[in-house]
C-alpha cells in the first residue's frame, strides 16, 4: 500500500510541478515581451510533456530503461486513445489550421522512423535499441519541426489554433517576475523529486506484481504523466477550441518522440523491451487510423469515433497486460 500511495504522491508532484513551471515560464516570457503566440504553442504544448521528460531522464540515470521506454511510448498511446477519445466525446474535434494539418502527417512519419530505429534485430541481426546515434537524429528532426512551426507562427497570424492558444496564457499583469521565478524554481524542484519517487515506486510495484517494468511505465506512469494533456484538451474541447485540443495532443506526442525518448537514450541507450515493437506499431496505427477518419468524416472526429478510440485503447491495455 505504501508503494501505491508514494506512486500517487510522485505523479501528483509531477502534475503540480509541471503546472507551476508552465505558469512561471509563461509569466516570465510575457514580462520580457515574448510573443504570446509562441508561448502558447511551445510552453503549453511541450510544457504538458515535462513530467514525461523528467521521468525518462530519471529512469535513464538509475538504469530503469524499460520503464522509461514504456512511459514515453505509453504516453503517446494514452494521448491518442484516452485523451483524444475523451475530447472527441465531449465535443467534435475539427481538423482546422495549417499547423495541425501538417503536424499530424509529420507525427506519422516520426512514428514510422521510430519503428525502423527499434528494428535492429530483424534488420541487422543486432540487439534492438535506441542508441545515442538514433537520439541525435531524433533531436535534429525536432529542430527542423521547431523551425517550420515558428516560421508558420510568424506567417499565419490568423490561424484558429493560434488564437485558441492564447486562452491558456496567464494575464500579463497577474504575476510579477519574482513570483514567476519562484513558480519556475518550485516547479522544477517538484518535477525532479516527483520523477525520482515515480520511477522508484513504479519499479517496486512492477516487481511486486511480477509485471514487466515497461507495462507499468505504459499504463500507470504514462497515464499519470498524461493528465496535463488530458486536462488541457478537455478544457479546450469544453470551450469548443477543438483545434487547440488536437494541436496539444499531436504536439505533445511529437515532443515525446523527438525529445523525451532521445533525452533518455543520450544518457543510456534504451534496449527495446519485450513487446516494445508492438507498442510502437500500435502508436503508428492510432495516427494512421485518425487521418482517414478526418478525411472521410469531413475533417471531424465525433463522439462515435471518440468511443472507438477509447475502446481500442482499453482493449490494447488488456492485451498488453495479459501477453
Amino acid at each position: 500500500m505504501t508503494s501505491y500511495l508514494l506512486l500517487i504522491a510522485g505523479i501528483t508532484l509531477l502534475l503540480v510541478g509541471g503546472t507551476a513551471l508552465v505558469q512561471g515560464a509563461s509569466g516570465i516570457a510575457r514580462r520580457f515581451n515574448v510573443s504570446p503566440v509562441i508561448i502558447g504553442l511551445t510552453v503549453v504544448a511541450f510544457g504538458t510533456s515535462t513530467p514525461e521528460l523528467v521521468v525518462n531522464v530519471t529512469g535513464a540515470l538509475v538504469g530503469q530503461t524499460d520503464l522509461a521506454f514504456g512511459n514515453a511510448v505509453g504516453s503517446n498511446l494514452a494521448n491518442f486513445g484516452l485523451v483524444l477519445g475523451i475530447a472527441a466525446i465531449m465535443s467534435p474535434i475539427y481538423l482546422q489550421g495549417k499547423l495541425v494539418r501538417r503536424e499530424v502527417p509529420f507525427l506519422l512519419l516520426v512514428t514510422a522512423i521510430l519503428m525502423v530505429m527499434a528494428s535492429d534485430e530483424p534488420l541487422s541481426g543486432t540487439t534492438s535499441m535506441l542508441d545515442r546515434g538514433d537520439a541525435i537524429i531524433l533531436f535534429l528532426l525536432f529542430t527542423v519541426f521547431v523551425y517550420f512551426m515558428v516560421r508558420d507562427i510568424m506567417r499565419e497570424k490568423d490561424d484558429p489554433i493560434l488564437s485558441g492558444a492564447q486562452a491558456f496564457q496567464t494575464s500579463p499583469d497577474s504575476q510579477g517576475v519574482t513570483r514567476c521565478t519562484v513558480y519556475s524554481i518550485a516547479g522544477m524542484g517538484m518535477l525532479t523529486y516527483g520523477g525520482s519517487i515515480t520511477i522508484e515506486q513504479g519499479a517496486a510495484i512492477a516487481k511486486m506484481w511480477a509485471l514487466p517494468e515497461v507495462v507499468i511505465g505504459m499504463f500507470v506512469v504514462a497515464v499519470g504523466t498524461s493528465l496535463p494533456e488530458l486536462v488541457t484538451s478537455a478544457i479546450a474541447a469544453y470551450r469548443k477550441e477543438t483545434d487547440l485540443a488536437l494541436g496539444n495532443i499531436v504536439g505533445s506526442n511529437i515532443f515525446n518522440s523527438l525529445v523525451v525518448l532521445p533525452a533518455a537514450a543520450i544518457i543510456a541507450p534504451l534496449p527495446i523491451p519485450k513487446g516494445g515493437d508492438l507498442d510502437l506499431a500500435m502508436a503508428f496505427v492510432f495516427v494512421l487510423v485518425v487521418i482517414p477518419l478526418f478525411i472521410f468524416s469531413k475533417a471531424k472526429l465525433g463522439p462515435v469515433a471518440g468511443v472507438a478510440l477509447l475502446m481500442t485503447y482499453m482493449g490494447y491495455l488488456y492485451f498488453r497486460v495479459t501477453i
